[in-house]
């Protein structure tokens, strides 16, 4: 997928311009839609067909943190100053060494991932990463919702139900 020009995949469902770019297609809404009406259909909230198609599609925008994470050497970096260590990560991201911590950003100035010698590697959502959840979220929750006031009105997800049959 060229994520430099406009694109969209009919399997993802998600319209990219740019890297962090995205829409949510009609595509995208139909599957969650059916997903949420199987769930409703089982009185199960997020099941794990719609928890596996957000994780797969946040990962679409999210940064590549295990490249990033691959690139330091503590010993070094325990020395470098905050040129280096934009040499070292490349473009788009930038860090910041504080103290015994490491802050790497993304090209928005959001902080994506923090080191800390006790502690390691902690990653951080980024904007981006936040509104594909939301996005997401909300249309699984419309979704699941309206299933929900289907099924307690009589009329079943497969559709109206005769109570005189």
């Amino acid at each position: 997928m060229d994520i430099t020009g406009i694109t969209k995949s009919h399997q993802t469902g998600i319209q990219r311009s740019g890297k962090k770019d995205w829409k949510l297609s009609d595509c995208l809404r139909e599957t969650i839609t059916a997903y949420a009406r199987e769930d409703a259909a089982k009185n199960v909230y997020m099941g794990n067909k719609f928890l596996a198609l957000r994780k797969s599609e946040v990962a679409k925008v999210a940064p590549d943190r295990a490249a990033l994470m691959g690139k330091v050497d503590m010993k070094e970096i325990r020395e470098a100053d905050e040129r280096w260590l934009r040499l070292l990560f490349g473009e788009p991201y930038e860090a910041k060494f504080q103290s015994s911590a490491i802050h790497v950003y993304d090209e928005n100035g959001d902080e994506i991932l923090t080191y800390t010698a006790g502690v390691g590697w902690h990653e951080k959502e980024s904007k981006a990463e936040t509104q594909v959840h939301g996005a997401l979220k909300a249309a699984y929750y419309d979704a699941y919702h309206a299933a929900r006031q289907e099924i307690k009105s009589g009329m079943g997800v497969q559709g109206r139900f005769d109570a005189r049959a």
